[in-house]
C-alpha cells in the first residue's frame, strides 16, 4: 500500500475549498438558483477540475445548508420555506444582539477600518443597483461583526445561519429595490455604533435590523 504524498494530499484538499468557495459564490450570486440541480459533471467542465474535488465541495455546501442530496437524484441547491427562514430569524436576532454589544466592546482600530471598507464599498454599490456585489460587501461586513467578537463558536454558528438565508437575500433585494436603500442605511447606522464602541446601541440595531430583514423577506415573496 502506497501512502499518499503530504503534498498531493494539501494540494487536493487546496483544490477542494477553491471549488467550495466558487460554488458558494455561484449559489449566493444567483448563478445557481434554489431547486437547480448541481450536475458533476458539468461544474467539473466549468470549472477545469475532475470530479473529486466537486464531490467533496458537495459534502461540504451540505453541511452549511447550501446544498440538498436527494438519494438517487443528485444534488440541489437548497431550497427553503418561509417558516423555516421564521425559525432561523428567530435564532438569528439572539445572536445578533450578542455579536452587537460583544464586538462594540472589543473591537480595535483594524477592525474597524475592515468595517469602513466594507460600507464605503456598499454605499457604492446601493445607488448603481448593483445586487451581486452590495450581496456579497453585505456577507463580509456581518461576517466581519461575528469574527471580531473573538468568539470563534459564535462565528460558526453565526455564518451556517447566514449561509441559510443568503439563499433568500438577493430574492429580496431583486423584488423591491427600496430594499437596497433601507439595508444601507441599517448597515451604516450599526457601524457607527460599533466604531464609537456603544454596545448596547449596536446590540439594538442589529436585533431591529434582523427583524427588518425578516420583514423585508416576507414582502418579497409576497410579491
Amino acid at each position: 500500500m502506497t501512502l499518499p504524498n503530504a503534498l498531493d494530499v494539501l494540494k487536493t484538499q487546496s483544490l477542494a475549498m477553491l471549488v467550495q468557495e466558487e460554488l458558494e459564490r455561484m449559489i449566493l450570486d444567483g448563478r445557481l438558483l434554489p431547486g437547480e440541480q448541481m450536475r458533476e459533471v458539468a461544474l467539473a467542465a466549468l470549472l477545469g477540475v475532475s470530479r473529486g474535488p466537486i464531490r467533496e465541495a458537495f459534502r461540504a455546501l451540505e453541511g452549511k445548508g447550501l446544498v440538498s442530496v436527494v438519494k438517487n437524484c443528485g444534488v440541489f441547491v437548497r431550497t427553503l420555506d418561509l417558516e423555516e427562514a421564521d425559525q432561523i430569524y428567530e435564532v438569528r436576532i439572539v445572536l445578533e444582539g450578542l455579536i452587537g454589544e460583544t464586538v462594540a466592546r472589543r473591537i480595535d482600530d483594524a477592525g474597524v477600518e475592515e468595517l469602513r471598507r466594507a460600507v464605503a464599498g456598499m454605499r457604492e454599490a446601493a445607488p448603481a443597483g448593483d445586487i451581486t456585489r452590495y450581496s456579497g460587501l453585505n456577507i463580509a461586513f456581518h461576517d466581519a461583526l461575528a469574527r471580531l467578537t473573538g468568539n470563534r463558536k459564535l462565528h460558526e454558528t453565526y455564518v451556517r445561519l447566514v449561509g441559510e438565508l443568503s439563499l433568500f437575500r438577493r430574492q429580496a433585494y431583486v423584488q423591491d429595490e427600496r430594499s437596497l436603500a433601507a439595508s444601507l442605511g441599517e448597515h451604516l447606522a450599526i457601524f457607527e455604533a460599533v466604531a464609537a464602541r456603544r454596545p448596547d446601541e449596536a446590540a439594538e440595531l442589529l436585533r431591529r435590523h434582523a427583524a427588518d430583514s425578516r420583514e423585508r423577506l416576507h414582502r418579497a415573496l409576497g410579491a
